[in-house]
């Protein structure tokens, strides 16, 4: 089925990305402190980790749902 071969090459690229990116930062304003024209903001730092693992057994399965795709379009 067509389906298969898409979410396979959706899984192969997030399965790319996971091991090569192994972990990303993002950043958040919170107001600590707003007393009339003062205001104070800061700025937190928010890490994600990904493990390898899972970026390794995204791309496999991407694979075998590729493969099975084409091979059932084909036949």
């Amino acid at each position: 089925m067509r389906v298969f071969f898409l979410i396979g090459c959706v899984l192969i690229i997030l399965g790319v990305i996971a091991l090569a990116v192994p972990s990303f930062t993002y950043f958040t304003t919170d107001r600590v402190a707003d007393a009339g024209f003062f205001a104070i903001d800061i700025s937190r730092p928010h890490t994600v980790v990904t493990n390898p693992i899972v970026g390794g057994i995204a791309l496999a399965a991407g694979i075998v749902l590729a493969v099975v795709g084409l091979r059932s379009n084909s036949a």
